[in-house]
């Protein structure tokens, strides 16, 4: 296979995962996010992520030995539709609301470059741990790895953790960014009695 032909089947193969499972998943996060919440959504996301990455993972040979491809694939595919109908949609979304006003831009893009780093190490992280235990095996220029198997272990372990920081994020479904940040509560001062006073003459 020429590398023209290589890049237009991986395209061709990534963009029927993204028709079938990526976009219906924003889709389903437009439709839900205010009737469900974000923290149900992004629990819901980490927690089938985590399920159907150990299903690909402690299984591996059954869909590698026996060529079970469709089955992969439609595994796959439910892990990028849970990815975005999750935390894909609402690490977006609640750092915009939750933040007090005066500090909301700032920490929500502080939030997005912590994201986009995430992205970063995990995609090139995955590239490299992915390789072969064998040297042999590798793809040329990288050193040896855990292997697919493990790479997809050491994810399902990572949602697992996503899922149990989600408990830290308040819910604000159903509020407004001034209710969140307690814009509009009056600080109350302290009354002082001046009924016993005595007033000189």
């Amino acid at each position: 296979m020429s590398a023209i032909g290589e890049v237009y089947k991986v395209a061709k193969a990534q963009t029927l995962i993204a028709l079938c499972s990526t976009v219906p998943g924003y889709w389903f996060t437009v439709l839900f996010i205010d009737i469900i919440g974000r923290f149900t959504i992004q629990l819901v996301g980490f927690f089938f992520m985590t399920v159907f990455m150990f299903a690909l993972a402690i299984p591996y040979h059954h869909w590698t030995l026996h060529n079970n491809r469709i089955g992969f694939v439609v595994m796959y595919s439910l892990t990028f539709f849970f990815a975005n109908f999750g935390p894909n949609a609402t690490t977006f979304v609640v750092p915009a609301e939750i933040f007090p006003a005066r500090l909301r831009s700032t920490c929500h893009g502080i939030s997005a470059a912590a994201g986009k780093a995430g992205a970063i190490v995990g995609a090139y992280g995955f590239l490299y741990a992915a390789q072969s235990r064998d040297p042999k095996k590798t793809d040329a220029g990288y050193p040896a790895g855990i292997g697919i198997r493990y790479s997809l272990i050491v994810l399902g372990v990572i949602n697992l953790l996503g899922m149990a920081f989600t408990f830290l994020v308040p819910e604000p479904k159903g509020k407004s960014l001034e209710e969140l940040s307690r814009e509009n509560e009056e600080e109350i001062e302290p009354t002082t009695n001046t009924s016993n006073r005595t007033v000189p003459v």
